[in-house]
Parts: C-alpha cells; sequence; structure tokens
C-alpha cells in the first residue's frame, strides 16, 4: 500500500459509505461526516454489510472499519484532511456552502473533490478563494464495486491536484478517467443518456417495447461493451464502414435538445418506475429486488474474476 492518507468524507449514505469503505479497505484513514445523526449511528453496520458482499469478513472487514471514524464535528472532520470528497444530494448551493466551510477549516494541501454525476464542478466550486486544488470525482452506483472514477478538471484546477488525486484512486484499486474540459454529465452520463434518449424514442415512436430494447442491449453489443468499447470497435470494423453506418442512421435518431414528452407524462402521471410500481414497465416489489439482486451478483462476480 502507497503511504497512508487522510481522508474525508462529506455525506455517509450510499455514495459516501462506498467511498469511505474503499479507503478505509486500502489501509488509509477516514473520517466521515454528516448532518444526520442516524446516518452515522449506522454507518459501520452499512460498511459491514458491503464489505461482506465483496467477500471481506472476519478481522480483514474489521480492521477496514476501525479506520473509520464517524464525525458530527464538520471542522474536525477535515481539520487534518488531505483528500477531502464531498458525497451531499445533488444541490449546487448545498455543495457550494460545503466546499466554503472544507476552505475555512482544512489545511491549505487539501485536495477538494465534489462527487456529482451531472452538476458542472466549475459550478460547485467557483466562490472558493483557492480554486486551484478543487475538482470533480464522479464515482459510479456502488462506488465500492464500480471501478471507474472521473477525474473532472476545471479551468482553475492545477496539475498538481489532478494528479494527486488520480495517483491516490488508482492505488486503491479504482480505474481514475481524466476529464479535462468541465462539460455537464462529464463522459459516462453523456454516453450513458445518449443511448437512454434513443431508447426512450423507439418505445414511444411503437418501434420496439420497452423489454425488447433491453434484450437487444443485453445480448448483443452489450455483451462486449466490458472488453470491446465504441472507439476500439469503430476501428476494428474500420472508420470507413463507421462513415457509411452514420451516413444512413444518424438524420434518423432522436436529436430533440428536450428530454421526451413521453418521459415527461410518465413523471407527470407518477409512474417513477419501480418505486411506484409501474414506469416504462410495470413491477411488482419481488421483480423490482430480482433486478437488484441480478445486478449485485453480477457485479459480484465481476469483482471475483477481475479483483
Amino acid at each position: 500500500m502507497s503511504e497512508s492518507k487522510n481522508i474525508a468524507v462529506l455525506g455517509a449514505g450510499l455514495m459516501g459509505h462506498g467511498i469511505a469503505l474503499t479507503f478505509a479497505r486500502a489501509g488509509h484513514s477516514v473520517q466521515v461526516f454528516d448532518t444526520f445523526q442516524a446516518s452515522l449511528d449506522t454507518l459501520h453496520e452499512r460498511v459491514r454489510t458491503s464489505l461482506a458482499a465483496l467477500g471481506v469478513e472476519g478481522g480483514d472487514a474489521d480492521a477496514a472499519i476501525s479506520r473509520i471514524t464517524c464525525q458530527p464535528d464538520f471542522s474536525a472532520c477535515v481539520a487534518d484532511a488531505d483528500f477531502v470528497f464531498e458525497a451531499a444530494p445533488e444541490k449546487p448551493d448545498l455543495k457550494r456552502a460545503l466546499f466554503a466551510d472544507v476552505e475555512r477549516h482544512a489545511p491549505a494541501r487539501t485536495v477538494f473533490a465534489s462527487n456529482t454525476s451531472v452538476i458542472p464542478i466549475t459550478k460547485i466550486m467557483s466562490d472558493l478563494e483557492d480554486r486551484s486544488r478543487a475538482l470533480g470525482t464522479h464515482w459510479w452506483n456502488p462506488p465500492h464495486m464500480i471501478p471507474l472514477v472521473e477525474v473532472i478538471r476545471t479551468e482553475w484546477t492545477a496539475e498538481p491536484a489532478m494528479v494527486a488525486m488520480v495517483d491516490l484512486l488508482a492505488s486503491v484499486g479504482k480505474t481514475p478517467v481524466r476529464v479535462e474540459k468541465d462539460v455537464a454529465g462529464f463522459i459516462g452520463n453523456r454516453l450513458q443518456h445518449a443511448m437512454w434518449r434513443e431508447a426512450i424514442s423507439l418505445v414511444e415512436n411503437g418501434v420496439c417495447a420497452a423489454a425488447d430494447v433491453d434484450t437487444v442491449v443485453n445480448a448483443s453489443f452489450g455483451r462486449r461493451l466490458a472488453v470491446l468499447g465504441p472507439m476500439v470497435n469503430a476501428d476494428l470494423v474500420g472508420t470507413d464502414l463507421t462513415l457509411d453506418i452514420h451516413e444512413n442512421v444518424l438524420a434518423d435518431l432522436d436529436n430533440r435538445p428536450a428530454p421526451s414528452p413521453y418521459l415527461r407524462e410518465l413523471v407527470e402521471a407518477g409512474k417513477l418506475g419501480m418505486k411506484t410500481g409501474e414506469g416504462f414497465q410495470s413491477w411488482t416489489p419481488e421483480q423490482a429486488d430480482e433486478v437488484r439482486q441480478r445486478v449485485a451478483a453480477h457485479l459480484r462476480k465481476l469483482e471475483t474474476i477481475l479483483g
């Protein structure tokens, strides 16, 4: 293991507990702050459950958990931090306020990172006095099981901060990717939602049923995506063939700049997916749980194969 660092995590929820777990498992000292005492009270228990899902139990689990301190005092949480990871709700004003407090209480050496899926990091960090040490880290859910972390540079982020963050993440077994321009959605969500937009359009226009969209993805190109990304695939089949395909299909793809009216109708009707029992498809609680269990089992299997 590389030299142990002091890690501060702001938020003890789903993302925060997974981030804390990742660093503690790698031997780092982790302080976790949350304004809700109930979240701190259950943190160690939730970390133990997540470790068990990874096959980490007994003394190894105890050692990781012992490195995580539940800290209800904000200033104490960040006072000696080498890195601060904010994992608060997706509210820009809240995140800005948190980092203003971080800057007041953290050492001058501390690197600041906001975990967000789509909010521009520039919008979150713009009020800081020293914006050179601020950047974004987009962890994917669940953060302790998905390797990728996107490291997002703002126009002010200094190169040493980027290098320090990339090196830290790589040292704990993550796969960091540098995002050199702070664009909405970064890399992963732009790619993911480009596909989702077309998927929704196909269903909206009666081309196929929602379940058939997923069948096509799961039973065809989805099977090779883990080892054959789109850019390598384009070179594999040839840029000439890629161009020919694009000449014929791109003009017919959905390119509306706004969300699908069909999607809006679902939301306005209260059809919010598994949590309400109906979205693009109907779901019983048992069916929804089966999907969650299937995803978790798949990620655990990948962890065993690739770990």
